[in-house]
């Protein structure tokens, strides 16, 4: 999934790794468009307007390109890398085959965090403890929270991508899915080479995403520490540069000193599901009246902090407290299951007891999700692009109709809720 950046609006870059060990998802985009008054505007000069934003002929496309980077200020030799780039058919396939996105969050944290990479973590924190002590002092998020972003993206370092970045970013810049993501950051990857940060034939993930933390190229241009003081960021080679950007950025994104992300629950009785929405926090005094309990069955802490109900698998899965830093994992990426996931593994790390899976109710397939959406198109949502990915406005309209058809409101579709629509 890729990540920290300087674009929150889009923390949900699509990047997951299929390997033996490293499997990543993140969510879909969505943008709104909300009319505007008509106001006055210069005439277009005509390299504006023959300037293609994307498709179409690829020299006329690239033309536009190295116009923009001259403008940028970005230096020939920089711009000559564009003309050796080709577009990667891997990386728009691997772009537009995102199955991943409806495992469950059991199944994809039982893919993502091993025993054996939970050893590979602890034993990271112990090797490595000078610098996570260094960027917890700087910047006030913990070792554990960094080695499972470290941990999640590429298995410690060990496994970066194969796809040549540039040509990815020049692929999905001049695809017209989403070029207003991609193009900036290409321009970004132009200055970075121009730069001398890192080299034309750099190899990443298929999104553009560079080094052992997964970061877009303006994340690397704008965010990148050094932190062994070689006098250079190198995000690929240095342990040290990599955790010193990654606590960098998640303090830039917004991360809460001192304070805590994620807490795994145990739910004593029926309660009122409607009110476990991620962005509804609430005192522990009020979870601890509808039975809500620590994982070891003891009490909850004082009230030293309001949380939200976190039931990725409806109120019979697995049940967390979540707080306002869990909403940086998010910023992160933007798939729920990948920041929980990634939330949960630094729990694991922090020394937390793993969750208890409970009697989820099965979730729905592709297929059955898809028909779950086009239903509730009849009944008056938006659920923007049809396709049968689990995500916000699918959650939402799913704990409305629970309400309205006298289901608990968990937000989890299931094949009742299917067959009751």
């Amino acid at each position: 999934m890729s990540r920290p950046a300087s674009l929150p609006a889009f923390r949900s870059v699509l990047k997951p790794l299929l390997t033996a060990t490293t499997l990543l998802a993140s969510a879909s985009f969505t943008f709104a468009n909300q009319a505007q008054p008509a106001a006055p505007v210069a005439p277009a000069t005509t390299a504006e307007v023959e300037k293609p934003a994307c498709g179409g002929d690829y020299n006329v496309w690239l033309e536009g390109v190295i116009a923009e980077a001259k403008a940028a200020g970005i230096s020939d030799s920089a711009i000559a890398e564009l003309h050796k780039a080709t577009i990667d058919e891997r990386t728009l396939k691997r772009d537009r085959t995102q199955t991943v996105f409806n495992l469950t969050f059991a199944e994809f944290s039982k893919r993502l965090i091993s025993e054996q990479r939970l050893k590979k973590g602890r034993e990271n924190l112990v090797k490595y403890a000078d610098i996570f002590k260094k960027a917890e002092e700087t910047y006030g998020v913990p070792g554990p929270v960094i080695a499972a972003f470290w941990g999640l993206e590429t298995d410690f370092g060990a496994i970066q991508g194969d796809f040549d970045t540039l040509n990815s970013l020049v692929s999905l810049s001049h695809d017209c899915r989403r070029p207003e993501l991609f193009r900036p950051q290409l321009m970004a990857m132009l200055q970075l080479i121009d730069k001398g940060v890192v080299d034309a034939g750099t190899m990443g993930a298929w999104a553009g995403e560079i080094g052992q933390m997964q970061l877009l190229p303006k994340d690397y241009l704008e965010r990148g520490v050094d932190g062994d003081g070689d006098g250079k960021v190198d995000l690929r080679n240095s342990v040290a540069d990599a955790v010193m950007t990654a606590a960098r950025m998640l303090s830039e994104l917004g991360w809460q000193r001192g304070e805590p992300w994620l807490e795994v629950v145990q739910l004593t009785q029926d309660m009122p599901w409607e009110n476990s929405i991620r962005t509804y926090r609430l005192p522990h005094s009020k979870w601890s009246s509808w039975g809500v309990k620590a994982a070891n069955g003891a009490a909850l802490g004082a009230d030293d902090g309001d949380a939200s109900l976190l039931i990725p698998m409806g109120r019979k899965g697995p049940a967390f407290l979540s707080y306002r830093n869990f909403d940086i994992f998010v910023e992160w990426n933007k798939s729920i299951v990948y920041a929980t996931t990634a939330a949960y593994f630094a729990t694991r790390l922090a020394g937390s007891e793993p969750f208890v899976l409970g009697t989820p109710e099965p979730g729905l397939t592709t297929e059955e999700l898809t028909e779950l959406q086009n239903k509730l198109v009849t009944h008056g949502y938006d659920m923007g692009r049809i396709d049968g990915v689990f995500g916000t406005k699918t959650r939402d309209a799913v704990r409305t109709e629970q309400l309205r058809l006298g289901m608990p409101a968990d937000s989890w579709p299931t094949r009742e809720l299917l067959e009751k629509l």
